[in-house]
């Protein structure tokens, strides 16, 4: 029951997000987002019961693996909150002064000024890499010898295959671009899952308020288990043409043991569309 109510839930918080007064849409600034208003009842709530572990007192220690490494599963999901925006300290962990490009920037400044009508998750298609992990939807991560899969609930309820076999990347010229990315993981240590993606479409944002990104995306993501709650993700993004530099945010995703990925199937009684009266994002 309690998952079904947090899909409920969830629908609240699109709404309110959905909600931004015009004005403050069309301001032609690159500066970090205006807040979103996500303060009726339920929203609320729901982020307050994410935003912190299940219980309290002393956290259970970190879950091993045989050979020592951090197992990133077990009985339950992580659960994240909804990352509206990467560089914004209301949902990540520190404020990021985003080094945009010309390009990007008025690329970021368009998406704005249009209320992201052109948001391609509210399309159906795949959030992407990093956005996947900042949905407001469950995802377990599943550990074999040669690859990690993480199957994800919302999004259009997809998996992501990063694999573990020491293989290099593919050669740029040789790239099937795709929604995802190729992922290449290696660990540092045995505490910490690095992931290095390239080879992406270009068609996705980096998260609901538009920050863009390119065909030359570029992302390293870090994975943590400090303790049996709690999941430190780090992310550093690279694209040439959308950024001066790459810059890196981070944030912490609570496990929900004894939750299960439920299914969800974007595409079915889906009104975004018909509200913003299109077919598919420019």
């Amino acid at each position: 029951m309690e998952r079904i109510t947090s899909l409920v839930v969830v629908a609240a918080q699109i709404t309110a997000a959905v909600a931004v007064s015009v004005s403050s849409a069309l301001a032609q600034t690159a500066q970090p987002a205006e807040p979103y208003d996500l303060d009726e009842l339920g929203a609320a709530k729901y982020r307050d019961a994410l935003a912190h572990p299940v219980s309290g007192g002393s956290a259970r220690p970190t879950p091993r693996l045989p050979d020592g490494k951090v197992d990133f599963g077990g009985k339950g999901v992580w659960a994240p909150l909804w990352v509206l925006d990467w560089a914004d300290k209301k949902w990540v962990d520190k404020a990021i002064d985003v080094p945009f490009t010309p390009w990007g920037r008025a690329t970021f400044n368009e998406r704005r000024a249009s209320l992201a009508k052109d948001d391609p998750e509210g399309y159906c298609l795949p959030p992407g890499v990093p956005r996947y992990t900042g949905t407001p939807h469950p995802f377990q991560m599943i550990q074999l010898p040669d690859r990690v899969v993480i199957l994800y609930e919302g999004g259009s309820h997809t998996y992501r295959t990063i694999f573990m076999d020491g293989r290099k990347h593919t050669h740029e010229d040789q790239l099937n671009p795709t929604w995802l990315g190729e992922s290449i993981g290696h660990w540092e240590g045995n505490d910490t899952l690095v992931v290095d993606t390239i080879g992406f479409n270009g068609r996705t944002w980096l998260d609901n308020v538009g920050h863009p990104a390119t065909e030359k995306l570029h992302v390293i993501e870090r994975y943590r288990r400090p303790d049996f709650n709690t999941l430190s993700y780090e992310v550093t993004i690279e694209d040439p043409v959308a950024y001066t530099r790459p810059w890196t945010t981070s944030f912490r995703i609570y496990f929900r043991p004894g939750w299960e990925l439920l299914e969800y199937v974007c595409l079915e009684n889906n009104k975004d569309l018909l509200h913003l009266n299109t077919a598919e994002p420019k």
